[in-house]
């Protein structure tokens, strides 16, 4: 193993769910404002996702918000994820989604699939060490 794949293999992030074009999911991303750092939902459907499953796979995320299309391509293994929630699982018979850029009204639905568990990925807790203080005698 070169150098390059055991670095990019300590990245990866591990237990991530299933996710598939048709899914509509909710990632939560951080998001840092005045030193101090929450997490922002954005939940939609996955159009496609690319790259692979290495470090460079991404998914590409589209909601409507007042009648405007907003698409956000989320790199999976980023630190800046937070957590990625599986919604619902729809039946689609392509790789790529994106005729639901142009689609109106019935065009648009997508076929309702059967979700075994709900699938989800939240990123692990670092827990901060607490000593005990020691007993006064």
């Amino acid at each position: 193993m070169t150098k390059i794949e055991t670095i990019t293999n300590a990245q990866l992030k591990e237990g991530l769910p299933d996710v598939r074009p048709g899914d509509t999911i909710k990632v939560y991303q951080k998001i840092k404002e005045k030193g101090k750092e929450r997490l922002q939902a954005f939940e939609g459907v996955v159009l496609a996702r690319k790259h692979g499953k290495g470090i460079n796979a991404t998914i590409t995320v589209r909601k409507v918000i007042a009648g405007v299309g907003v698409e956000k391509i989320f790199p999976i293994h980023t630190p800046m994820i937070g957590k990625i929630e599986v919604i619902k699982r729809s039946k689609v018979r392509r790789a790529k989604l994106y005729y639901l850029r142009t689609a109106k009204g019935e065009k648009a639905r997508l076929k309702r699939k059967e979700l075994g568990e709900i699938a989800a990925w939240e990123e692990p807790k670092q827990e901060k060490e607490k000593q005990e203080p020691e007993e006064k005698k």
